[in-house]
């Protein structure tokens, strides 16, 4: 090993000695030389060893004062996803504690998803899991990024814009939230560098050129509220500080302002040792310098989530510049900097989410919430909605005090604190005023909720819930309503396949083939049929006999097609029945339809509609064709298939095969498929004539999100339904 990065290391172990006597050295240096040789020969795009990503990443969670067990996971967070290593000699090495802080920072390796946003949402919900297990993971995580981001000029434009975006989005806010100032304001600062280094250089520039004027100007603060808080005797420590350069351009962006017309740019922090001190403080400011109404609040009495408290004053301070005023103990100032952190300073992986859990509640209810959602977009969006939000602070009538972000409504409020009063509120009182289920409450309100047992959630409500614990609530509740409802129709479709067929229904081989498709019951597979989610076909295709003269390429749709065409009736060839006829495939006439005939050796008259697409063919040879003319009872069948496109949403199916039945047609078989939101329909219909087809196509057009429908000419098709001949199997869609 090189000395270089053994006296990184040593300043490191130094560094870890000075606030943890006790830490495990040896374990440290196992841990570090284990990750050197896993990561051997190994080159970041910087052009460093890999090895030093993993000192710095260490070095970090040692500034966070981190014990020894975390940091050993900053060491060897990347060895089991980018070296040979395996997470059971992680496990066997330093044991299941650390193997398991390496699992939660290990990507999902095996997914092999469409794209990065699908992947990546994959990430962040194993990331999001292991959080609820052990904190210590975000940790390492929030390290390992503030790493990458110093190191991120090294990449690809393309990827530091993917990159700082993902860092603004998500890691910023989520250091906030975990109450790590420190980290939240580095990701800030780097990602406006990568993102608009422009705006980066000129706020830099323009802070350095006026430092000696601010610092100035604070000192004009300072000094009287330190003399007289001297004079009182209150022992405190007196600081100013300018706002980090994010924080500068966000309100210059929001405000539309531009650097030199934003008043706030310093702000003045006051350390004290007690939190009595911190109200007298605060009264000392206030007899100093005019506070401004309804700018101040009192965090230490009511703390927020991350574990932040402090009190924030803004008052008017010289030449009339506004100033913002932060006063708090010292124990305060060290968890507003590292937050969560502050729980394993010299406990060596003591604390864990018991310990932090009504800091994080937020945490609980986002992976309560991303383990019922399927859509990656929907997650991610929802994860950064949670983060961003702003917090308000709620009473219930017996005073518990109820936290809940900015803009929450009565039934977000009811959902928070029991999630059967939520599913069952019916009004709201605020401060004893009835309010409407949507409107916005506001810090310091009491709310009352009234709930009745015959009330159930509307889906109204998530168009305007705000938090993540009554969306899920909400949106489970209607999915287990669907549920039965998609049983029921499965339960049908299936009967009627199956009745069609003449097959007999046996449970046993429904068991299998639930099992086969995964389910553990019937009742899953009715209720993925009826949902749309398994066609039809594919279950009664898993129930058909076999077939020895039955074509390799047959499925279901062939059997069908065979049993309803057989003997079929209602043509007259010139004058005579009961010749032999068929239905030509490529075409499907339908009473109401103009038809030709055309003889074909062996098999006897080929009906076609006069508009096929192969007739051309068989006009040069006219002996061969025959003058044909419909000839049916009023309640005869016959085959039509139809293509439904539509935006993919949950019933529709359902809705369709509604609208289908209301018009007495039997669906002789179906297949749905779904792709980048729209849903494709196939389905072959019983129906009288065409005039029946329009009528069903009308309705089905009416429905919700119906793009399109169209008859299309041909039963078969060669990946649906049959095999047509060479001669016509190019497909023909004519719009009714």
């Amino acid at each position: 090993m090189e000395e270089r990065y053994q006296k990184q290391f040593r300043e490191i172990l130094n560094k870890i000695v000075d606030y943890n006597p006790n830490a495990d050295l040896n374990f440290l240096q196992k841990a570090f030389d284990f990750a050197y040789e896993a990561h051997k020969g190994q080159i970041r795009l910087s052009g460093e060893p890999y090895v030093v990503h993993c000192l710095e990443v260490a070095n970090i969670l040692a500034d966070l004062k981190l014990d020894y067990i975390t940091i050993s996971g900053g060491l060897l967070h990347d060895v089991v996803e980018d070296t040979k290593v395996r997470l059971d000699e992680i496990e066997e090495n330093f044991g299941a504690e650390l193997a398991n802080l390496v699992n939660g920072l290990t990507k999902i390796a095996e997914l092999r998803l469409e794209s990065r946003e699908d992947r990546q949402a994959g990430n962040f919900r194993k990331m999001l899991l292991s959080m609820s297990q052990d904190l210590r993971v975000i940790l390492i995580k929030f390290a390992d990024r503030l790493h990458n981001m110093r190191t991120i000029e090294h990449l690809p434009r393309k990827s530091q814009v993917r990159i700082a975006r993902e860092t603004l989005e998500v890691y910023a806010p989520l250091a906030h939230r975990f109450g790590i100032n420190t980290l939240k304001s580095q990701l800030e600062d780097l990602s406006l560098k990568a993102l608009d280094n422009n705006a980066y250089r000129e706020i830099e520039n323009k802070v350095v050129l006026k430092r000696e004027e601010r610092e100035a100007r604070l000192q004009t603060v300072i000094e009287p509220i330190q003399k007289e808080l001297a004079r009182l005797g209150i022992k405190t420590w007196v600081i100013g500080r300018v706002k980090h350069f994010y924080s500068i351009y966000h309100k210059m962006k929001t405000r539309n302002l531009s650097f030199e017309e934003i008043l706030d740019l310093t702000a003045v922090r006051i350390i004290t040792l007690r939190v009595e001190d911190c109200y007298h403080a605060l009264g000392v400011v206030h007899s100093i310098f005019t506070p401004l109404p309804e700018k101040f609040t009192d965090y230490i009495a009511s703390p927020k989530q991350n574990m932040y408290q402090t009190l924030h004053t803004k008052v008017v301070g010289p030449d009339g510049v506004i100033l913002e005023i932060q006063i708090r103990t010292r124990d305060m100032d060290q968890r507003a900097e590292v937050g969560i952190a502050a729980h394993w300073h010299y406990k060596e992986g003591e604390a864990g989410p018991d310990e932090v859990g009504a800091h994080a509640n937020w945490l609980r209810d986002m992976v309560a919430w991303q383990l019922e959602t399927t859509s990656s977009t929907e997650f991610m969006e929802n994860l950064k909605i949670d983060l961003f939000q702003d917090e308000i602070y709620i009473f219930t009538p017996k005073g518990k005090l109820i936290t809940l972000p900015r803009d929450s409504t009565p039934i977000d409020f009811a959902f928070a604190v029991h999630s059967e009063i939520g599913l069952h509120i019916i009004g709201a009182k605020v401060n004893g005023k009835i309010v409407a289920l949507n409107s916005a409450l506001h810090s310091g309100v009491t709310v009352e909720i009234i709930t009745s047992p015959n009330q159930k959630p509307s889906i109204d409500w998530l168009k305007f819930v705000i938090t993540s614990r009554a969306r899920s609530r909400i949106k489970k509740y209607f999915k287990d309503a669907q549920f039965d409802q998609s049983v029921k129709l499965g339960l049908e479709i299936i009967d009627r396949h199956l009745e069609r067929l003449h097959i007999k229904k046996v449970k046993d081989d429904l068991e299998d083939v639930a099992l086969s498709f995964g389910f553990s019951t019937m009742k899953s597979l009715y209720a993925a049929v009826g949902a749309g989610d398994i066609p039809a076909q594919n279950v009664v295709r898993k129930l058909m006999p076999p077939e020895a003269d039955a074509p390799p390429h047959d499925n279901v749709f062939v059997r069908v097609m065979r049993t309803l065409h057989k003997g079929s009736k209602g043509v007259r060839v010139q004058g005579f029945d009961n010749l032999m006829f068929d239905f030509a495939k490529c075409c499907n006439p339908l009473p109401g339809d103009k038809i030709t005939g055309f003889i074909t050796t062996g098999k006897g008259i080929t009906i076609h509609r006069t508009d096929c697409r192969n007739i051309e063919r068989f006009l040069g040879d006219p002996e061969r064709n025959i003058e044909v003319e419909w000839d049916v009872d009023r309640d005869s069948n016959f085959n039509a298939r139809i293509r439904i496109i539509a935006e993919d949403r949950k019933r529709l199916l359902l809705d369709i095969t509604e609208a289908i039945y209301s018009f007495d047609i039997n669906i002789a078989a179906l297949d749905m498929k779904q792709s980048d939101a729209m849903a494709v329909g196939d389905f072959i219909l019983e129906v009288h004539n065409l005039t029946h087809l329009v009528k069903v196509i009308r309705a089905v057009r009416g429905l919700k999100g119906v793009v399109n429908v169209e008859r299309l000419d041909n039963i078969g098709d060669e990946d649906l339904l049959v095999e047509v001949s060479s001669t016509s199997s190019a497909k023909n869609s004519v719009k009714i």
